[in-house]
């Protein structure tokens, strides 16, 4: 192997793509396909999907800059028609967001349990949860993540969406068992 590609492949930065809104109903049907196609296209390492939900792993030569996420959302946008808004996330920062789910007990079905991922590393510092009647539901704010027990399902939630909209930055949500399936794609992964 030549060296100088050798060296470059110790730089390569992990990371997780997650897109919101994509391939739920009918609406904004992404392939996963396409994804992968685009990441390749832009230069990215080894790109993978998990699910048909729109997560995608792949590696980068250097961290992500704040216009990564831009262009990756234009490609997508340009190849595929579908404007999805997404959140980029380094693969350590991801491992550390799923394990600190403090909702994450033994018995807890991980269908159940939400981690809802933000767009800009600490934008979530401070914010209050809903002063609402959440009754067995359960909702932990964090500098960079909103997680949810959601015993009664997703529909079932009782934090309102006026709630969601005001957030100082997107988010986009994944279950637990999602979650669960995205830790375990990046420990396969090559170092």
């Amino acid at each position: 192997m030549d060296p100088r590609r050798a060296r470059a492949r110790l730089t390569v930065v992990e990371l997780v793509a997650l897109l919101r809104g994509v391939n739920v109903g009918t609406a904004k049907r992404v392939a996963m396909a396409d994804l992968r196609r685009v990441a390749a296209e832009l230069g990215f390492e080894r790109p993978e999907t998990l699910l048909n939900s729109g997560n995608l792993v792949f590696g980068a030569a250097s961290p992500p800059g704040p216009d990564t996420a831009t262009g990756l959302r234009a490609a997508i946008a340009l190849a595929t028609g579908v404007e999805a808004d997404l959140v980029l996330i380094p693969a350590e920062r991801f491992g550390v967001l799923a394990a600190a789910n403090p909702l994450r007990h033994d018995g807890r079905e991980p269908k159940l349990l939400s981690v809802a991922f933000a767009g800009v590393p600490g934008a979530l510092d401070g914010v209050a949860p809903p002063d609402v009647d959440l009754g067995d539901e359960e909702l932990v704010v964090t500098p960079d993540a909103v997680y949810q027990w959601l015993p009664a399902g997703v529909l079932a939630s009782r934090v309102p969406g006026a709630w969601w909209r005001g957030l100082p930055t997107p988010v986009t949500a994944r279950n637990d068992a999602t979650v669960r399936k995205l830790e375990a794609l990046l420990a396969r992964r090559p170092a």
